[in-house]
């Protein structure tokens, strides 16, 4: 790449409402507005859902509205992906398998072939995700560019430091984050997602639900947030789709001047 080019990923986030225990509905309704963000210009390259979009936290019939092995979410997706040529984020779905049900993100290229697909790891006690989920037990990146590696993250996750920093360790450099974060914690969504980006020196791109379900009512404010962990694009608490561009060179650029990773003593963290 020469010096003075600038490379950049344009990232749409489908920040939307989500009908509980209504899958055929939400599906619907993503695929419309899947359908109007690669309708703007300049055409997105990524696309990313929220988290739980087909079912929201119907966890009590959890069992009969699940997607059996993600089947029918994963087969429309990967056909608007090819269709559009455009790489998909599926947010996360709740997905029978193994005996069990999954908070499960499916991640597809520009040709619709699957690249990832990532179960969440911490199970969000306050909305009893731990009495009908089972949590995942792998560490999940994906390539979103040639030498751009992305880290898969849901929700609750974030309140985790350990794992967005393996993840960098391991060459990632966006956290993808899909989610339902609820009001009164506003202000914990935002200041946990632009700590992620500035200690890992890492984009964050955080995609939240909006709407109400039950008593519990969700902002919004997906987040785009650079390296430096300043905000590049934000939401409302709306029903919107947010917009934002990656510079691939900045993550390189800050680390250099940085050298956090170079810096680091795990000899003294491991002792007692």
């Amino acid at each position: 790449m020469p010096l003075n080019e600038r490379v950049v990923l344009r990232a749409a986030l489908i920040q939307a409402d989500i009908q509980i225990g209504q899958p055929e509905a939400n599906r619907r309704h993503m695929e419309d507005l899947l359908e109007q963000a690669v309708s703007a210009e300049p055409k997105p390259d990524l696309l990313v859902l929220p988290e739980m979009w087909n079912t929201g936290y119907a966890l009590e019939q959890i069992q009969e509205l699940a997607d059996p092995d993600g089947r029918e979410s994963r087969e429309w997706l990967s056909a608007f992906a090819k269709r559009h040529g455009v790489t998909i984020v599926g947010g996360s779905i709740a997905e029978k398998k193994d005996g069990g049900i999954y908070n499960t993100m499916y991640v597809f290229n520009e040709q619709g072939d699957t690249t990832a697909q990532y179960s969440k790891i911490h199970l969000f006690r306050l909305m009893d995700e731990e009495k009908h989920l089972e949590a995942g037990d792998e560490i999940v990146s994906f390539a979103l560019r040639e030498g751009f590696q992305a880290g898969a993250s849901i929700c609750y996750d974030i309140r985790f430091p350990e794992l967005a920093r393996t993840q960098a360790l391991n060459g990632v450099k966006v956290l993808i984050v899909p989610a339902e974060w609820p009001h009164p914690r506003l202000h914990h969504w935002r200041t946990l997602l632009m700590a992620r980006a500035i200690e890992n020196q890492m984009y964050v791109i955080a995609c939240n639900r909006v709407g109400v379900s039950g008593s519990t009512e969700f902002f919004g404010h997906s987040l785009i947030i650079d390296p430096w962990g300043e905000i590049v694009a934000e939401g409302g608490e709306g029903e919107e789709i947010v917009t934002g561009e990656l510079d691939l060179g900045l993550v390189d650029e800050v680390r250099g001047r940085i050298p956090v990773f170079e810096d680091r003593r795990p000899d003294i963290y491991r002792k007692p």
